[in-house]
């Protein structure tokens, strides 16, 4: 792992593997770098893999004004990271509010873009998954250990991801949070949740979503998604004819990466930005 220091003073982690084109990975709203282990592990040759943690998500640095966890300060942070690595352009891969930076990024800046992979997210987000999200940001969970996180993640989401065994929800309870000396701790700033609240409802996402025109595009979604819609992703379609897309079978939010679908999906964009 290593750090870079943003301009407003804060020491933000990332992890690089592989070498050859940049993919910058941006993950979801309460996790980190490790929501990328799953295809670090099965890595295309030919890609330089930088997986970021944003700020206020540990082992990044909290802000001290929780309002800067908004998603145009990450944008920004996103390309300092770009800076301090000496890249000009990535292919940026974003899961969830990574995908919402992507857009950001594009209507800010698209020349820093080679290529953009949205992971289960798209410019219109169902209110279920949202009012899902808010059921747990900021709160620690109940459950009193490891064992009992890992069982009750099974069962809240094991409908969307229904080929995950028990090994597999451990794993990824350990990666989503830690134990402390009072049970089951977040793994970031739990002022998160003031930050979300106080910018209110989402405004219209298209326009971002048609700043991404010129810029080689796919997307994918989750069979079982509870935050991209399979119409959603349709208009996404009809407006972007050229858009790669696949639906990810046996997943919800979000698709780990690592699955053949993704991966295929992966490698189309990056043939497509070299071509």
């Amino acid at each position: 792992m290593q750090r870079f220091t943003t301009s407003d003073g804060l020491s933000l982690a990332f992890q690089v593997s592989g070498e050859g084109l940049p993919l910058l990975c941006l993950p979801g709203l309460t996790r980190n770098h490790h929501d990328f282990d799953d295809l670090r592990a099965v890595l295309p040759e030919g890609l330089r893999m930088i997986a970021l943690t944003s700020r206020g998500r540990e082992p990044s640095d909290f802000a001290p004004d929780p309002m800067s966890y908004d998603i145009p300060t990450e944008a920004r942070d996103a390309l300092e990271l770009l800076d301090h690595l000496g890249i000009a352009r990535a292919v940026i891969l974003g899961t969830s509010r990574g995908g919402l930076i992507a857009m950001v990024i594009a209507a800010l800046a698209p020349q820093r873009l080679s290529g953009v992979l949205l992971n289960d997210i798209g410019p219109e987000i169902d209110a279920d998954g949202l009012s899902r999200i808010m059921d747990y940001l900021g709160r620690r969970p109940a459950a009193r250990d490891m064992d009992a996180l890992a069982v009750k993640l099974a069962e809240t989401m094991g409908a969307g991801f229904p080929d995950f065994d028990a090994a597999m929800w451990d794993r990824l309870a350990r990666r989503w949070y830690r134990e402390d000396a009072e049970g089951i701790a977040l793994r970031y700033d739990p002022r998160l949740r003031d930050a979300v609240l106080a910018k209110g409802a989402a405004p219209d996402l298209w326009p971002l979503f048609d700043a991404l025109a010129g810029i080689p595009l796919a997307v994918l979604r989750g069979q079982h998604s509870d935050l991209l819609r399979a119409d959603t992703l349709r208009q996404m379609q009809a407006r972007r004819p050229d858009l790669i897309a696949a639906t990810v079978p046996g997943r919800g939010h979000v698709p780990l990466l690592d699955e053949a679908e993704s991966l295929a999906v992966l490698n189309t964009l990056v043939e497509r930005v070299r071509t």
